[in-house]
């Protein structure tokens, strides 16, 4: 038996650098033919795992030794892309040097410099990042071809052979079957979706698009309705059932992953956070955790759920519903009137929920609603004693130089084809949930480090030097005082310039700049920080129903409790990975959520075609700016549109200036809604005083 990882040494080495196959075998001293083909399937696999990379003379060679950076292709429709990548700078790759490779790919490539020293040039496609899409089918002289869905996925897909034939118009499953040198790629039609442009065809397009799972498989479905007929026991586990304990979430929420409860303590408070304990149900390596895993995140939409558990556990076992007794991880806080942890543990537990709250029910009753008020006077003192212990908290994450971006969210209702768009309103209930969960990440993340175990952390790196460059120059522009060094910013003095601006005009504008500077959270194997949180070390814990990170983070947290800590040693593999697999769920994810909360808000607009709105600039380009109204709905005004002028793009102000006019964000302005585009889930507005 040849052993792969034997050949790929010597290559590191440097014994078989630039070497022919026939030249690896003859130095292996190989010559039957059975291990002369054993060769060639193994240089080939270490050649598709990108382990390996073949020079213009067909030579085999590593890529550290050609100077090649792997990285992740994200396309744009103008025919350019993006690399990204893990260990350094983003790479851009004019249309010249992509050399057939398309969104979504994985390549190594070559940095060839470029006026900002960040171009790129694709040496070679490890792997192919969308072997199945979606889009419209229709004909030409030449045949059926597909146009994606994803602008992103600039070439249109040749149809040929396949059994499922589609008419013209209709939305479609396509699966690649060839990508052939210098012409578009080559496809089968699997499925025939729908009408283009009805909501539910585009839903599920938008579905197929990202991959994500709709139903489970049946032994799936059996596993977690075994597990969730087990009789909760308080054997071994703290009894929690005697405290007042609640969940607080949105009206239409149906799994309820956390409770909390909070007792005065002489200046300070004692702060309970009960997780529910997934990890009790999902064993890992069953059938139950492979496809959670598969699926990393739940996944919500306007109209439903595309849960990572199924519904007999989610909305079941594991939910933390009122009156029932239920399995969790609890993590109980001292906290003093500074706002620091003085002691604090965790332990596996047992509680029932007295009262599945609201937080628009938990506002009242801190606004003094007398009916609320009346309808649990037993939760009175705590709610007042939740809102004092939070605003402690939000005081010291403020001090420390947490980063309180204001993000315009919306919310989207759907009933029985009825949608209705607005903003979605934060109160201080929503602000006392987030303290506290904030609050038992960081404390569960620091305990874990303290023992050094393998975990998986959420981290948000601080902005890159080029980024926080330019928003320094944005700044000064603007006349604002920005005292940081880009090459090393900190939480703090981003913190204190929005702070600063509380209560301006710009104060929007500027934190709409700063969020666009700021580095993307994921999840690291190693504690990197949080820098928006101003956090040293934070993990997520409080959401195991709907996130695998939290299932991991439990497990490894169990065992650290229960005195085992060396069984922990046996997940140092495994978080590398599920880290890196799970910050992919979650941002396949991200782009579907915001997918169809686009294509719901077009499909709501188009009903509102010619009517005006208030709105403000969110983005200016130089083929047009953007508007955002009151909503969170955005639409573009083309530049052809505009009042005329002879215009300039000052991207570095995010300006587009003419002699007469001129528009930046933040700027007030007035719209008229023009045309609403289901396809390309785009609206499209005109200035209303034209």
């Amino acid at each position: 038996m040849i052993a792969s990882q034997n050949i790929l040494k010597k290559f590191h080495t440097g014994e078989l650098e630039y070497k022919k196959q026939s030249d690896v075998c003859r130095l292996l001293g190989i010559s039957s033919r059975a291990e002369r083909d054993e060769i060639g399937r193994i240089l080939k696999t270490l050649e598709e795992e990108g382990e390996l990379v073949r020079d213009e003379r067909g030579r085999y060679v590593t890529p550290q030794r050609l100077g090649l950076v792997l990285c992740t292709l994200q396309g744009n429709e103008r025919g350019f892309a993006f690399g990204l990548r893990e260990d350094g700078d983003d790479l851009f790759f004019p249309p010249r040097a992509l050399h057939g490779a398309l969104h979504g790919d994985t390549v190594y490539a070559r940095i060839v410099g470029g006026e900002h020293g960040d171009e790129g040039a694709v040496y070679s496609i490890v792997k192919r990042g969308m072997p199945r899409l979606t889009g419209v089918y229709y004909r030409d002289r030449k045949g059926g071809y597909v146009e994606a869905d994803e602008r992103r996925f600039c070439e249109p897909v040749h149809i040929i052979g396949g059994t499922v034939r589609a008419f013209p118009g209709e939305k479609v499953v396509v699966r690649i079957v060839s990508y052939p040198d210098g012409r578009a790629p080559e496809g089968q039609i699997e499925e025939v979706l729908g009408k283009c442009g009805d909501l539910k065809t585009e839903e599920e397009a938008i579905i197929r698009t990202q991959n994500l799972s709709e139903e489970f498989p049946k032994k799936v479905l059996a596993e977690a309705a075994r597990a969730a007929e087990e009789e909760v026991s308080s054997d071994g586990r703290r009894d929690f059932r005697g405290d007042l304990v609640i969940t607080i979430d949105g009206e239409d929420s149906r799994d309820f992953d956390d409770a909390v409860s909070v007792e005065k303590e002489g200046d300070g408070y004692r702060l309970s956070v009960h997780i529910a304990d997934v990890s009790h149900y999902v064993k890992r390596g069953g059938a139950l955790d492979r496809e959670a895993y598969s699926r990393g995140t739940s996944v919500y939409f306007p109209d439903r759920v595309l849960p990572m558990l199924p519904e007999s556990l989610s909305n079941g076992a594991c939910s933390l519903n009122e009156g029932e007794d239920r399995y969790t991880l609890s993590c109980i806080m001292h906290v003093d009137g500074r706002g620091s942890v003085t002691d604090s543990q965790i332990a596996e537990g047992v509680i029932r929920s007295s009262n599945r709250m609201t937080y628009t029910q938990v506002s009242a009753i801190l606004d003094g609603d007398e009916t609320v008020r009346a309808k649990y006077p037993h939760l009175l003192l705590m709610c007042e004693d939740m809102r004092a212990l939070a605003r402690i908290l939000m005081k010291k994450r403020q001090a420390r130089g947490s980063v309180e971006l204001d993000v315009r969210e919306a919310k989207i209702t759907y009933n029985d084809g009825a949608i209705e768009v607005c903003e979605y309103q934060r109160t201080m209930a929503h602000h006392i949930i987030e303290e506290f969960m904030i609050l038992a990440n960081e404390t569960v993340a620091e305990f874990i480090a303290a023992y050094e175990l393998p975990f998986v952390y959420r981290v948000h790196e601080k902005p890159s030097e080029e980024k926080a460059e330019g928003f320094k120059k944005y700044l000064q522009e603007l006349g604002i005082r920005a005292k940081f060094h880009p090459e090393n910013v900190r939480p703090g003095e981003y913190g204190k310039i929005l702070e600063g601006l509380e209560g301006s005009e710009l104060h929007r504008v500027v934190n709409r700049v700063m969020l666009r500077s700021m580095s993307k959270a994921r999840y690291s194997a190693e504690n990197c920080g949080h820098f928006g949180l101003a956090s040293r070390c934070y993990c997520h814990f409080t959401s195991p129903i709907r996130r695998y990170p939290d299932l991991v983070v439990h497990r490894i947290v169990k065992l650290a409790i229960a005195g085992q800590a060396g069984e922990a040693e046996r997940f140092s593999s495994f978080v590398q990975e599920a880290s890196q697999r799970c910050s992919a769920s979650e941002r396949r994810a991200d782009e579907a959520e915001r997918a169809v909360d686009e294509l719901y808000k077009v499909w709501y607009m188009r009903l509102h075609l010619g009517e005006e709105y208030d709105g403000i600039v969110s983005g200016v380009t130089a083929f047009g700016v953007f508007a955002e109204l009151s909503n969170t709905v955005e639409g573009l005004i083309r530049i052809e549109n505009l009042p005329r002028d002879d215009y300039v793009f000052v991207e570095e102000r995010y300006l587009l200036k003419g002699s007469r006019h001129s528009y930046k964000i933040g700027d007030k302005i007035r719209i008229k809604v023009a045309a609403c585009d289901i396809g390309t889930r785009k609206c499209e507005f005109l200035p209303a005083d034209i």
